[in-house]
């Protein structure tokens, strides 16, 4: 059983629900839900009627349930929220990307065949950060300079220190004065422009390397590809992608001959040099070119070897469940009213939330909606992302599940077989809250061994 810090009030709470008489149903929603820290909270009810007769069939309704209500998972995708949500989510993710690299769900194996890389490309640099290195296994000094400038703070641009993988000063500025915040959260803004630039412009590319026009290349070539953004400790949002070059009709055909995997690798090194996104001028700056980052790393995927199917999906399903925790930010929006010194945030963090705010204040950059997304840092793209026909979609493996438990219900004989197309189903349902209570939140870890960060046993309302 998780060890959770348990007040008389959580655990007078937590016997009362294990001596009520519908504990056991109530037990069983909440393994239902897998584990989730703040379950759903729904009232209503679901009819199947005849639609010849009018007759009623059969009624669920949640007058019947425990509290009257109905516990569903949250859904989240964000670890830092509801590890059990995200790790559902996380799963269905490394589905979604091993089935593009190595087949299966609606994808066919021969898509092993297809020239496939896996691409991560970066941001640009915004002033020297504490980092950690490492050579041949050794941990390497941080910023070692012989002769080492003194910024215009009075600040030694050096530092010789080997810092540990949990050292706080991970991506802190060398000089915080110095360090370009602006570029720093505007680069953040843009970067889900940028990408689709750097998209377009692979397409334009392969169309160039292969002797067509741009509206010619979707009749020879499609290109797939999943992405998915991570932080850096240094506040900025990088890219890591599978792109995949397939034929006109998607994974089901090959791409043309000319198509290799160096032609695909020459349209990337292009694009990511040639693509940038302009911020818009404000008061008395003006306007701003953004690009990519000088490091581009891109490598093939293979079958066996350090980069397999198995590895890329892993790796990129990790990052699909985080957001900016590592900077140490917050997992919510912030209220312009709210007083930054009241939360637990490092200065950098402080600093970069600090500028989305003054920026959002600015007219002339309104559309980036900066204030909205100050605790993404200025980045407000979707996390995971992927082309049309890479390969199956989250709400497919979703609609999979579902059925599965659906069928299994039936089986059981918990839930009455009908056939759908023969049946009028009327749903209503409201929503009323969400969460645990004290006592309910130390039971709820105890059955599903999920365990509870301080200061969620009471994070939950109740109907």
């Amino acid at each position: 059983m998780p060890t959770t810090h348990a007040t008389a009030h959580a655990k007078a709470g937590m016997i009362a629900r294990l001596n009520h008489p519908d504990y056991d149903r109530w037990a069983s929603q909440i393994r239902a839900t897998g584990g989730c820290r703040q379950p759903i909270h729904l009232r209503g009810k679901v009819d199947h009627y005849d639609p010849a007769t009018g007759r009623l069939l059969h009624r669920y309704t949640t007058r019947t349930e425990p509290d009257g209500i109905l516990r569903v998972p949250c859904k989240t995708r964000r670890a830092s929220r509801c590890p059990a949500c995200a790790e559902t989510y996380r799963g269905d993710t490394y589905q979604l990307i091993r089935a593009g690299l190595a087949g299966g769900k609606g994808v066919p194996e021969s898509v092993t065949t297809h020239p496939t890389l896996f691409v991560t490309l970066t941001a640009p640099s915004f002033g020297p950060v504490h980092t950690r290195r490492e050579h041949n296994g050794k941990v390497q000094p941080c910023h070692a300079r012989r002769n080492a400038t003194t910024c215009p703070h009075g600040r030694v641009m050096s530092c010789t220190a080997r810092h540990s993988k949990d050292d706080p000063r991970l991506g802190e500025p060398l000089c915080p004065d110095c360090y370009d915040y602006t570029g720093s959260v505007l680069f953040n803004a843009l970067a889900p422009l940028l990408w689709k630039r750097f998209a377009d412009s692979v397409r334009r590319h392969l169309a160039k390397l292969g002797g067509l026009l741009l509206k010619e290349l979707r009749h020879h070539l499609t290109l797939s590809f999943a992405k998915v953004a991570e932080y850096q400790r240094r506040g900025v949002v990088h890219f890591h992608a599978v792109i995949r070059l397939d034929g006109p009709g998607g994974p089901e055909a090959p791409p043309p001959p000319w198509a290799t995997t160096d032609t695909l690798t020459h349209a990337i090194q292009h694009a990511a040099k040639a693509v940038s996104a302009k911020a818009p001028a404000y008061a008395d700056q003006p306007e701003r070119p953004l690009h990519w980052g000088d490091q581009l790393d891109i490598r093939p995927i293979t079958l066996n070897g350090d980069l397999t199917d198995q590895a890329v999906a892993g790796y990129i399903a990790k990052y699909a469940t985080k957001a900016a925790e590592c900077v140490g930010t917050l997992d919510r929006r912030i209220n312009p009213l709210d007083t930054l010194d009241a939360y637990n945030l490092r200065d950098h963090a402080r600093r970069l939330i600090t500028t989305c705010m003054h920026l959002g204040t600015q007219p002339d950059l309104a559309e980036l909606r900066l204030a909205d997304w100050a605790h993404m840092l200025g980045f407000r793209g979707h996390f995971s992302t992927r082309s049309r026909r890479y390969s199956t979609t989250l709400g497919e493996l979703r609609a999979a599940r579902e059925h599965f438990v659906h069928t299994e219900e039936v089986t059981h004989g918990r839930l009455p077989l009908f056939d759908e197309d023969a049946v009028l189903v009327i749903s209503e349902w409201q929503y009323v809250g969400k969460g645990h209570s004290a006592g309910d939140a130390l039971l709820a870890a105890a059955l599903t061994g999920m365990p509870l960060t301080t200061g969620q046993h009471t994070a939950g309302s109740r109907p």
